[in-house]
């Protein structure tokens, strides 16, 4: 951990310990406790408080409007909502949002994985009416962002190859590099679904609701469906949790896919991005980690192979 990081990373336990209990009361708190620390977000926890600084270069007008979106009674039930933001002004460079404590997924019983559950909450989202103007979602962006940063971790390096022709063979709006289509830009979205960004609040029963709108906005409903079809087209979601998933959200009358009938149209370019972003970045921690891909990654980056050299599914999208 970097100075500015570790530097960081006391601030914002500071700030959450600070608002985690009344002044002048006796402090029994537990040390705050590191949820995450990368450049894209930090995240502490102290009691029932989570203070996350956003990344440095975030665009702090749209991220308010984010934040103003968690907190819309529309999306009550669906979105976690912030707490107030503290004043003064919190004590580092990067934009910093608070939010209450919830009860993330255990990622040691996957028997128990809230596929459905999340699915209904993604159907619920996608129907809801924008409440008010809000910036793109970031998913195509944060795709472009992944292959960006391999190509730095692995100048000329072979192994990037398969995962640069699954990139090429993408429509230039699922790159970032152009406005998507526009029956594919005027739903209200997460931006980047997995069930890592679902929690349970109140602690610890509570019922489950979606975290982490740093790339929520406007877009393809068929994007926050796009990580789950990649990883099940991957072999690494169990088909009974695919269905389980997919069911759900037809259920719930979700927008991404038809009723009835193949969803592969729909999902097809979302599911070939998010394999080539998370190919992108399996292989720039590998970089970084002086490693080789595991299993799972491996299947991933053989699946940009593979996607390359079928043609896209989804009809009426240009190639570039």
């Amino acid at each position: 951990m970097t100075t500015t990081q570790s530097s960081v990373v006391h601030d914002l336990g500071t700030l959450a310990h600070g608002l985690s209990h009344p002044a002048r009361t006796r402090c029994v708190c537990e040390p705050p406790q590191v949820l995450a620390d990368r450049p894209d977000g930090t995240v502490v926890r102290s009691g029932a408080i989570v203070a996350k600084a956003h990344a440095a270069d975030t665009d702090r007008e749209a991220l308010a409007a984010r934040i103003a979106l968690a907190a819309a009674p529309q999306l009550t039930g669906i979105l976690l909502p912030p707490l107030t933001a503290p004043a003064p002004a919190a004590p580092t460079a990067r934009p910093v949002s608070l939010w209450p404590l919830g009860a993330p997924v255990d990622p040691t019983d996957p028997d128990a994985a809230p596929w459905a559950e999340a699915a209904d909450l993604l159907a619920r989202l996608h129907r809801t009416e924008p409440p008010f103007p809000l910036p793109p979602m970031r998913g195509p962006a944060k795709a472009a962002r992944a292959v960006a940063r391999m190509r730095a971790a692995l100048p000329g390096d072979a192994a990037v190859l398969p995962v640069l022709a699954g990139w090429r063979a993408l429509p230039a709006w699922a790159r970032g590099e152009a406005p998507a289509p526009a029956h594919r830009r005027r739903f209200l979205c997460h931006g980047d679904l997995h069930l890592g960004q679902l929690v349970r609040h109140p602690t610890p029963d509570g019922p489950w609701l979606l975290i982490d709108v740093d790339d929520a906005g406007a877009g393809d409903p068929a994007w926050d469906l796009g990580r789950p079809a990649a990883w099940y087209a991957a072999g690494l979601l169990a088909p009974d949790d695919w269905s389980a998933f997919l069911d759900a959200y037809r259920s719930a009358g979700g927008p991404a896919v038809p009723a009835v009938g193949d969803p592969w149209p729909a999902l097809d370019v979302p599911a070939r991005a998010l394999t080539v972003q998370t190919a992108a970045v399996a292989l720039a921690k590998c970089a970084a980690e002086q490693r080789n891909p595991d299993e799972h990654e491996q299947l991933v980056i053989e699946s940009c192979a593979r996607i390359a050299t079928l043609p896209p599914e989804l009809a009426g999208d240009p190639a570039s």
